[in-house]
């Protein structure tokens, strides 16, 4: 499994229009292989966010996923909200804990 994270400082107050362009319409289907993404939003610093999916596959499967999912085009269209990107990495999940009777969200 591996998790693609990026940390991006947004332009202030463009929150909004950044997850609405982040996000897939609902009537689009994940490219294959993408079982899980996140949003955090920072609790001291409202315009920093962290974005992270988990990716079923190999590092080629992924970046295949990605260029057929047409990648580009959804980072352009979030690039008008992002002032900077602090940090940015495909990592392997080496090491995976779930809580039993913890909640989800």
């Amino acid at each position: 499994m591996l998790c693609a994270h990026t940390v991006r400082r947004l332009k202030p107050g463009t929150y909004d229009q950044f997850m609405e362009a982040f996000r897939p319409q609902e009537e689009e289907e994940l490219p294959p292989g993408w079982v899980r993404f996140h949003a955090l939003r920072g609790l001291s610093d409202e315009n920093e966010v962290v974005t992270f999916g988990f990716f079923d596959g190999t590092l080629e499967e992924l970046e295949r996923s990605q260029a057929e999912g047409d990648y580009e085009s959804r980072r352009a269209a979030i690039e008008p909200y992002v002032e900077s990107v602090v940090a940015n990495g495909i990592y392997d999940v080496s090491v995976s804990w779930t809580l039993e009777g913890a909640r989800a969200s």
